[in-house]
């Protein structure tokens, strides 16, 4: 009977001192990520990349074919050169050719008036003494006053062919024409669209077309990382969030590289979404408990470049 107490209270014993050890804060090594997409379809002629590839802003990727815009490139030149042609004749007005034209009619229209004039300024000294009849000289009045209307109007067309269209007509042509000068440069920001240019120094992850494939717009061409971008990501429980603080320096390390310790800093802690007040998208926590994520940048952040995204790492605790 005391054998059997002993052994029960050994039992006990080993029982309430087997805890399960504290279960370490584990996290993924993250790098921002970019995504290469082009704004007007076009057939990939050239891939001047592929995976693994370290490339800079401003390197091309890829060259596509996209022969609507060459012609479109064609319609937009054709219509500046008509806009203008017809915004410059409006301003510059008449031809040399009209102006002669319009010069000698003028020049007749002149005498015309001249002569009438001194005629009826004779018979308005016969119509004095009675020596014409007053409808004679009615008849040649009347012919003064056309021919004077007549320089007149000749004078008023020759001062409009110097100075050009009217001022509205001018506004409506350089219309026209700024108008064709926004084809044209539309056009050429669409033709620059055949090169596929890098925006950031980055390593390229994916390369998602083959060459002959149609790349629509807004389709993902090449997917990559941020040179530099390199940071961990920690899910931490609201029991112990507390001893983490934004700013504070930490040790993490990553099973993969044999513990190796990697000094880094916290620059954010967020609180991750919750399904009414249960975090069931984290099962392995207490599902009354607010979870937030813990985001680490290592110190050496070239160095971080050579970590595998998506390795385990994990975070000491202070």
């Amino acid at each position: 009977m005391k054998q059997s107490y002993l052994i029960i209270c050994v039992l006990c014993f080993f029982s309430c001192t087997n805890v399960d050890p504290e279960k370490p804060i584990e996290g993924k090594i993250e790098r921002e990520q970019i995504t290469v997409v082009t704004k007007v379809p076009g057939k990939v002629t050239k891939l001047l990349v592929q995976e693994g590839d370290i490339v800079h802003a401003g390197d091309t990727l890829a060259i596509l074919d996209i022969p609507e815009v060459d012609a479109k490139a064609e319609q937009a030149k054709g219509a500046l050169q008509s806009a203008d042609a017809q915004y410059s004749m409006l301003v510059k007005g008449a031809t040399a050719g009209q102006l002669v034209q319009l010069q000698a009619k003028l020049d007749g229209l002149k005498e015309q008036y001249e002569f009438a004039q001194k005629s009826i300024n004779r018979l308005q000294n016969l119509l004095q003494d009675s020596l014409v009849s007053p409808q004679k000289y009615d008849e040649a009045y009347a012919k003064f006053q056309g021919a004077k209307n007549q320089y007149l109007a000749a004078q008023a067309e020759m001062s409009e062919a110097k100075k050009g269209a009217r001022y509205e007509q001018q506004i409506m042509a350089l219309g026209q024409k700024e108008r064709a000068l926004g084809a044209v440069a539309e056009v050429t920001v669409a033709a620059k669209e055949k090169y596929v240019i890098a925006p950031q120094d980055m390593s390229v992850e994916t390369v998602n077309l083959k060459i002959g494939e149609l790349a629509m717009a807004g389709y993902p061409i090449v997917n990559g990382f941020l040179n530099n971008s390199t940071y961990f990501r920690f899910t931490v429980p609201e029991d112990k969030v507390g001893a983490w603080s934004k700013g504070k320096e930490v040790i993490v390390y990553a099973p993969y590289l044999q513990h190796k310790d990697i000094k880094g800093k916290v620059v954010a802690i967020k609180a991750l979404n919750a399904y009414a007040n249960i975090a069931a998208a984290y099962p392995d926590y207490d599902s009354q408990q607010a979870l937030f994520e813990i985001k680490v940048v290592p110190q050496d952040s070239i160095g971080a470049n050579e970590m595998l995204t998506k390795a385990r790492v994990v975070l000491q605790v202070p």
